[in-house]
């Protein structure tokens, strides 16, 4: 799955902190541990990759790319 630095994630299960934005969390880290923050109240979690890839519904990912004028 290619997940990057600054992507979103939507998961299964929301996080219990009952916010409309419990079940985002976006990316801090990857590795063999991913650490991800939940956007609704900014805690942050750290899981092995395995359940984290399997819990993961969608990636939400905005492009970043330079625009640079000629």
């Amino acid at each position: 799955m290619d997940i990057r630095i600054g992507d979103v994630l939507e998961m299964k299960k929301p996080h219990p902190c009952k916010t409309p934005e419990n079940k985002k969390f976006e990316v801090l880290r990857i590795g063999i541990d991913f650490r991800i923050r939940c956007m609704g109240c900014g805690h942050e979690i750290m899981l092995p990759r395995t359940k984290a890839e399997k819990n993961v519904r969608r990636v939400i990912r905005q492009d970043t790319e330079d625009h640079t004028e000629a």
